[in-house]
């Protein structure tokens, strides 16, 4: 099997369970990724096979990878991003994973969702694909408005004229250039024009779509693609060791525990992470915060006395702790933190953002800001009120139960091995070439 993910670290922490499963299961797992994961690749069980380094922006923020991205908001942010980030390097992925296919014949392809050469790669050899998600279910439906509105869903007559409309408008006008840039991209490597959205990217739609997160948490459709499992939370690996800071037994205080984190991407501290922690400095509440990357901490200091902050530390082992997480909307930390039936306050950033932040208010399990409204009065409010209301712990707690009655690797194994058994090639007892 081989396994294609985007050198991000949420493109690859939902796929490493995945792989150790497949692993163990006794299947020859290969994995294309960026350097900087090759620890995590092996530990997972699958042999490392490293992208070529212009590919590679593993270890990097954006900025850093992509120089000319800093500054770029909204929109503008979105689509460069997508352009530069996924379109731009799948014609190459696609040459370095045709290269890997010469000498290890794989069965099938597994990648997460926004890994465009794997997508590529597919569509050119026929080898079945599985996607598993990095993040919400990201193909169109009529029963809800396109990625990037944050909005509600609904299958009625008007919502989905309402869907129908947005979807046009998003098409044909907002993305139009994206549709023209995936069409050439797909020209460059002899790939027909799509006939979807410029974000599926794809001719043909993958034989199995592993959704990393339980039914509750994502919106019923009438039109859902075939092949689509919602498995349960894919959280990663916890750490082989673990080394606690020095402040860890204040986690066992009276006082609630506040998370803050804007994930391993974000990178402008000014918009969550200061005026959320000047805005609970003076309340009783420890809070902890994780920044995911190099930031500009100094902008944090002097730190409060109630503060206490990690560049970071495993959720596996800090969510038990937590009573709520303040993020900016991460697919990976609000499944973690729902696992754990943590409940949340959300100040929605870009990209997929909104539309993460409205499934958590669509599932009752916190409260959601307006982008316009965060401020340092508005996070204080908001902290205190999911601390104070218990119906968002009581829904986080229902989700955690959900999450818990599934084994998502295993799931996940049991579905890719039945996918690639139906081609001819492998039993469920392992490899039988």
């Amino acid at each position: 099997m081989l396994i294609a993910t985007t050198p991000a670290p949420g493109h690859v922490v939902g796929v490493l369970e995945v792989a150790r499963e497949l692993a163990r299961r006794g299947h020859e797992v290969r994995w294309y990724t960026g350097r900087s994961f090759r620890e995590q690749v092996e530990q997972a069980g699958a042999a490392f096979e490293p992208m070529s380094p212009e590919l590679d922006f593993g270890g990097k923020s954006r900025e850093e990878a992509y120089p000319d991205h800093a500054g770029l908001t909204g929109l503008a942010s979105f689509k460069t991003g997508v352009r530069d980030i996924f379109y731009g390097t799948a014609p190459r992925q696609l040459e370095d994973l045709l290269a890997v296919l010469e000498r290890f014949p794989a069965d099938c392809i597994i990648s997460d969702d926004m890994c465009y050469g794997a997508c590529f790669a597919s569509e050119r050899t026929g080898i079945p694909l599985a996607w598993v998600s990095n993040s919400i279910y990201i193909l169109g439906s009529r029963d809800t408005a396109p990625l990037g509105r944050g909005v509600q869903p609904s299958s009625s007559p008007l919502g989905r004229l309402r869907n129908a409309l947005l979807r046009f408008a998003g098409d044909q006008v907002a993305m139009r250039d994206m549709r023209r840039e995936a069409d050439r991209t797909r020209a460059r490597v002899n790939l027909p024009r799509l006939r979807t959205s410029a974000m599926e990217n794809i001719a043909r739609p993958p034989a199995l779509y592993l959704v990393g997160t339980v039914p509750s948490f994502e919106y019923p459709r009438s039109d859902l693609l075939p092949g689509t499992h919602f498995v349960g939370g894919l959280l990663g690996l916890p750490p082989e060791r673990f080394d606690p800071p020095g402040w860890w037994e204040e986690l066992h205080d009276s006082r609630p525990v506040v998370l803050i984190t804007q994930g391993t991407t974000a990178n402008d501290v000014d918009w969550l992470l200061v005026p959320a922690v000047r805005a609970l400095a003076g309340e009783d509440v420890l809070v902890v915060v994780t920044t995911g990357s190099s930031l500009d901490v100094d902008r944090l200091r002097p730190l409060p006395d109630n503060v206490r902050l990690e560049r970071f530390v495993p959720y596996h082992h800090l969510l038990p702790h937590v009573d709520v997480m303040l993020t900016n909307g991460g697919y990976n930390g609000v499944n973690a933190a729902l696992a754990h039936g943590v409940p949340l306050v959300v100040a929605p950033g870009s990209e997929e953002k909104p539309d993460v932040a409205a499934r958590i208010k669509w599932a009752g399990a916190g409260l959601v800001l307006k982008r316009r409204a965060v401020s340092e009065a508005t996070l204080r409010d908001g902290v205190r009120t999911v601390l104070k209301d218990d119906r968002y712990r009581r829904r986080a707690h229902a989700l955690a139960r959900e999450y818990q009655s599934c084994d998502a690797p295993r799931r996940a194994a049991e579905l890719i091995e039945s996918m690639a058994e139906s081609q001819g090639q492998i039993s469920t007892g392992g490899v039988t070439r």
